[in-house]
């Protein structure tokens, strides 16, 4: 069936922030009395707030999981918002996707606050043409739910779309969704992690470079 949709991912995707998130997530579960490594927070980047502090604190209640996920918000506007970037490229990537007929969607376990201020470090509002964000569904990464909101606001079935993700809950959300992912290391995930892909490149610029090669064209499955 004919490629019609690229639902990108945006932390660690397009916008680099996964160490930024890790960092903020890290002081918040401190001041609620939690000290975890970074590398297990790290692991569990990728995911909305209703599954990340579930899977980090299995015993802590839905009140408090809700109060580190605000936490973890004010901390991050705070702290680090003002530091963020995109990825080298990333801007020309959506576009190429669009030059090249596909509808371009943004899809983000993030809040739609946080969203916005992406769309801004991005400069995409001109480019892209939706999002989906955790204000929009019930459940975030890995549930389904973004992909399949951002591919219904597409106008596409799943089959007919890709996403473009960094982390091993955009494979899961995607695969749940019925839909193929293409994987980038700029999130700093391992290719152990991410062999659910159906092609992995190092950034979205390495991804950007070899387009036409990619799945991203319509034309080839592999990468690597």
């Amino acid at each position: 069936m004919m490629l019609q949709a690229i639902l990108f991912d945006v932390d660690g995707t397009l916008v680099d922030s996964n160490q930024f998130h890790v960092l903020a997530w890290a002081e918040a579960f401190h001041a609620a009395g939690h000290d975890l490594r970074l590398a297990d927070i790290h692991a569990q980047i990728g995911k909305g707030a209703d599954n990340f502090v579930p899977a980090l604190l299995p015993d802590v209640s839905e009140a408090e999981a809700k109060e580190l996920g605000e936490a973890h918000k004010a901390l991050f506007a705070r702290h680090y918002s003002h530091r963020l970037k995109p990825f080298p490229r990333a801007r020309e990537m959506l576009r190429r996707c669009r030059d090249a007929g596909l509808k371009v969607m943004l899809a983000t376990s993030a809040s739609g606050r946080e969203l916005e201020r992406n769309l801004d470090v991005l400069d995409a509002r001109g480019i892209v043409d939706g999002w989906t964000s955790a204000d929009d569904v019930g459940h975030s990464k890995p549930s389904p739910d973004l992909f399949k909101a951002a591919a219904r606001k597409a106008g596409v079935r799943p089959e007919e779309s890709l996403v473009v993700g960094d982390t091993p809950y955009d494979i899961d959300a995607a695969t749940a969704a019925g839909i193929r992912t293409v994987a980038v290391r700029s999130g700093l995930f391992d290719d152990e992690v991410l062999a659910g892909a159906i092609a992995i490149y190092d950034n979205v610029a390495d991804l950007l470079a070899r387009f036409d090669d990619s799945p991203l064209s319509g034309r080839s499955a592999t990468g690597d």
